[in-house]
Parts: structure tokens; sequence; C-alpha cells
């Protein structure tokens, strides 16, 4: 499967979020809504409040209601830091607003 995943690492400042495989990423980036595919031009951008989800090689969704952060892609890796993050699934009243 090489160049149809990246490698995605979800960290907050208090502990890890996810990190795993994935076909796509979206997350909320500070100029609008940001969506990622393996080999996707490298990026350094700011994340506002929002949903980050990642979709595995499964096809599972990983969602995570987020704040101010930032996200750096290269390399088919990706790296999204946020001050906290909530995975929606573990709680399912993060609404992100």
């Amino acid at each position: 499967m090489a160049g149809s995943t990246m490698k995605v690492n979800i960290v907050a400042s208090d502990r890890p979020l996810w990190r795993g495989e994935a076909k796509s990423v979206s997350i909320p980036a500070s100029e609008g809504g940001m969506g990622l595919l393996p080999d996707h031009e490298p990026i350094l951008t700011a994340i506002d409040k929002g949903t980050v989800s990642a979709i595995d090689v499964d096809g599972n969704r990983h969602s995570f209601e987020v704040t101010d952060g930032f996200a750096s892609f290269d390399s088919n890796s990706l790296t999204v830091a946020v001050e906290t993050g909530v995975d929606t699934k573990k709680d399912p009243t993060a609404t992100g607003e």
C-alpha cells in the first residue's frame, strides 16, 4: 500500500490522542477546513477549535474535538498538536462548541 496511507500522530498538551496509519485526515485549519491525503504537499498550519477526523486503513473514523494548536505534514507523516482534545467516541457530549 505504498503511497496510499500516511502516519498520523494526534497529541494534546497533556496526553496522546491517537497514533496510526490513515487514508485521510481532516483538520480545522485557521484558514478553513482542510483535508489531507497521502502525498499531500508539505504544510505547517495553525489549527482552530473544531474537529480533527482520521480515517484509518480499515475505514474506521477517529474523531476528536480540539482547541488551538498546529498541524505539520511532510513525507506522508502528519503531526497534529493541540492544547486540548476529546475523543468523541469516548465522550459523546463533546460538541466542539
